[in-house]
């Protein structure tokens, strides 16, 4: 338990909580939505289980937060849901169906547009959830994508090489050529992070359209072929663990 350790960080305490990724936590602190002792954090500051914590109102439970194991869940993501927990225009979102926990919430581990069908984790425990996401950490994501016609050796080579979008260089480290009938052609594709609907910019930068694209593995877990669009599922403890060891945690 925390209350036998020296103070730490807040954001990494919370995380560990299931509270949210650290990047959450961090924006949470500069808008003074966290008090600690009822005072307003800042960030740098350090709690232990001694420590009175509110998120939003909300008094955060942190005796066991080392204690709490970590789960992790995959969903097939459909198409027509939002990566949020709730959304204004009354959209569907993925937290939708996902099944409730005693304590803690849910955080998703990346995101997928609107249109983009296939795996997105979720877990309880904030600091897994940030070394994933982190694009330090080069963790993975593979995608099957099926662009309309087939693109020229030298534009694969441009994607592999990098191209600049309007917030960045970007590439796929990895193009493999899937087949493909008439003016549909599939590839399978990976990227290193996860910025803003990457890999679709980065086929349009070609002058390509992606008319379908699935996301097939992230990290060392790989989307089983059995399940369909909507299901959701209990990772096991071996690959919970390896997921760990993607980031050397």
């Amino acid at each position: 338990m925390i209350s036998d350790s020296p103070p730490e960080r807040i954001q990494k305490v919370l995380a560990r909580a299931g509270v949210g990724s650290r990047r959450q936590i961090e924006a949470w602190i500069k808008e003074g939505r966290i008090k600690i002792n009822g005072k307003l954090a800042v960030l740098g500051d350090h709690i232990s289980s001694k420590d009175k914590v509110k998120v939003n109102n909300r008094v955060i439970d942190l005796g066991d937060a080392d204690e709490e194991k970590v789960k992790v869940l995959a969903y097939y993501k459909p198409s027509g849901e939002i990566c949020a927990r709730s959304d204004p225009k009354h959209k569907k979102t993925v937290f939708d169906k996902l099944p409730k926990l005693s304590k803690g919430r849910w955080i998703n581990i990346g995101r997928l547009d609107i249109n983009t069908i296939g795996l997105l984790l979720f877990t309880n425990n904030g600091e897994l959830a940030n070394r994933l996401m982190h694009p330090s950490n080069e963790v993975e994501r593979e995608y099957a994508v099926r662009v309309l016609g087939t693109a020229t050796k030298s534009q694969l080579q441009a994607l592999t090489i990098g191209v600049k979008l309007e917030d960045g260089p970007a590439k796929f480290t990895d193009i493999v050529d899937s087949g493909g009938e008439g003016a549909n052609h599939w590839y399978h594709v990976v990227i290193l992070e996860g910025k803003n609907r990457e890999v679709r910019r980065l086929w349009e930068s070609q002058g390509l359209k992606v008319s379908r694209l699935i996301r097939v593995r992230f990290g060392s877990y790989i989307l089983p072929r059995s399940k369909r669009p909507g299901n959701f599922w209990d990772l096991k403890e071996a690959e919970i663990k390896a997921l760990n060891q993607d980031v050397n945690l």
